[in-house]
């Protein structure tokens, strides 16, 4: 028996697909996110944006595809934040919190020390990173933290700081209680972080692959974390490049455990797993 193809498999459902589809949607992601989206990725992409087809009222991913790409309207965001990946969880590789801790008590920051976490997704790493760093520097004027995603439903979720509870079960009940409001009555099984958490962070929406990054301050510490894995190898070498110019000399640059920067050592120095100092 000959297997089916990708395209083959995904007939018969509500929507026509065809590789074509497929291309096209390749081809647009690509530009607006810079993100890079391999042939197995048919399912995944037929799912996603079957909804769109849906609350657009389009009937076919031709007659969609042709009429986002005509205009410059919101369905732009629409089609950008369904099909990006948000993984994400409290203290996710937790020695880079270790690592970042111990900088941050054997660094002296004169205006105070400015994180850029740069994939906030729901919002999982940045409070993270700001519970570290409240523990590390014991005020929370002594650090800021830009926490920013090209997601704007993930960004909004993480803006609010409300989650269920056992989205927390990795965290000691010393955190817990610093750190989190549990929720009564209607509320039960959820909590939300306390305003003063809340406050160290400034969410902001960013585009990597755009040249308008907001930023007129350059940064002690950037997490970027689990991003470079959707980009093809020039797109990762630009958005390297702009990240050494917003990271001060000696900053530190948190990447993910899948990515390797070997080829980009006259930006950056591998200082630890996965940690890389700007060169």
């Amino acid at each position: 028996m000959v297997p089916l193809t990708a395209t083959e498999e995904l007939q018969g459902r509500e929507f026509a697909w065809t590789q074509s589809d497929f291309a096209h949607v390749q081809k647009l992601i690509y530009q607006r996110a810079g993100i890079s989206l391999h042939d197995g990725k048919h399912a995944m992409v037929y799912s996603r944006l079957s909804r769109r087809l849906r609350e657009t009222g389009h009937q076919s991913f031709h007659a969609y595809l042709r009429w986002l790409e005509a205009g410059e309207g919101s369905e732009w965001q629409e089609f950008v934040n369904a099909l990006t990946t948000n993984l994400t969880s409290f203290f996710r590789e937790s020695h880079h919190f270790h690592i970042l801790a111990d900088y941050l008590r054997n660094h002296t920051f004169g205006q105070g020390c400015k994180i850029w976490c740069s994939a906030a997704s729901t919002g999982e790493e940045p409070y993270s990173i700001a519970m570290t760093a409240m523990e590390a520097l014991d005020s929370a004027r002594a650090f800021s933290i830009v926490a920013s995603d090209i997601d704007s439903k993930v960004l909004h979720t993480a803006a609010q700081g409300v989650y269920r509870t056992e989205s927390l079960k990795g965290l000691d009940q010393a955190r817990l209680q610093r750190f989190f409001l549990r929720g009564r009555a209607g509320n039960a099984g959820m909590v939300r972080v306390k305003p003063e958490l809340r406050a160290t962070i400034d969410f902001q929406m960013v585009n990597l692959i755009r040249d308008d990054w907001p930023f007129r301050e350059p940064f002690d510490v950037v997490f970027c974390r689990n991003v470079m894995i959707y980009f093809d190898s020039a797109t990762q070498r630009r958005v390297l490049e702009r990240i050494h110019r917003v990271l001060k000399p000696g900053g530190l640059l948190f990447v993910g455990h899948a990515e390797n920067f070997s080829e980009s050592r006259d930006l950056f120095v591998l200082q630890g797993k996965t940690v890389y100092e700007r060169a």
